[in-house]
């Protein structure tokens, strides 16, 4: 069963790389970044794809540039709690130019 994307941006993603050969996972693994006195998660960050062929983390951003911020505070965080985890964040602009160079759909 193919999976439920969040928007159309990621489809369009999952099938570029489906073209390219590139395996992909969607969403397998929660980040935790910040948890309670008793263990309970208080924040956590899940990146939108997973390579497992080159160990490498991607994240979507197609939002408004207003509310990117939130996002790149948690890919920092993320990053000073899990140093040896590899990640890379696509945002809009990168995305309408691998729309434009594969012919997808341009996010809204």
């Amino acid at each position: 069963m193919p999976p439920r994307f969040a928007n159309e941006t990621e489809r369009d993603l999952s099938r570029m790389l489906d073209f390219h050969g590139i395996a992909w996972q969607y969403e397998p693994h929660t980040f935790v970044l910040e948890a309670g006195p008793g263990g309970e998660v208080r924040t956590a960050f899940t990146p939108d794809f997973y390579l497992p062929e080159q160990d490498l983390y991607i994240e979507v951003t197609t939002m408004k540039q207003s509310l990117v911020t939130k996002k790149n505070r948690k890919m920092r965080r993320l990053r000073e709690l899990y140093p040896d985890v590899r990640i890379k964040m696509l945002y809009r602009r990168d995305i309408e130019a691998l729309a434009d160079r594969y012919d997808l759909a341009r996010p809204a």
